[in-house]
């Protein structure tokens, strides 16, 4: 896999990239999702929503689920998020895979016509 990197005006090169493909990278294992309450039914039933809010809550809560997957311990993830949570880089690059995850959504449903 090839790191994206970021350049700083000051010539620092950072990874902010990597948190972009982490989470488009672990898309594919949540649609692999173990079921959420044990009795065969899953968190993630459709991609099918009745609005175009739900739809973008749904594309966040799939960023999320992208996250946890790819980093399942919860303190690690506490430890990492003061780093990235002041990072503008960081923080684009977490936009653009909930608009990526948006994107699909919207296509599954036929962009609410």
């Amino acid at each position: 896999m090839r790191m994206l990197r970021m350049r700083h005006r000051n010539g620092k090169a950072m990874a902010t990239g990597l948190l972009a493909a982490a989470l488009s990278l672990a898309a594919p294992a949540v649609a692999s999702a173990e079921p959420a309450d044990g009795a065969g039914q899953s968190w993630l039933p459709s991609l099918v929503t009745d609005t175009p809010e739900e739809g973008f809550a749904l594309a966040v809560k799939l960023s999320q689920k992208g996250v946890a997957k790819t980093q399942p311990d919860a303190d690690v993830r506490k430890t990492l998020r003061p780093k990235y949570a002041r990072d503008a880089d960081s923080l684009i690059s977490a936009s653009q895979v909930i608009a990526t995850h948006f994107r699909t959504i919207a296509e599954a449903n036929d962009y609410w016509r």
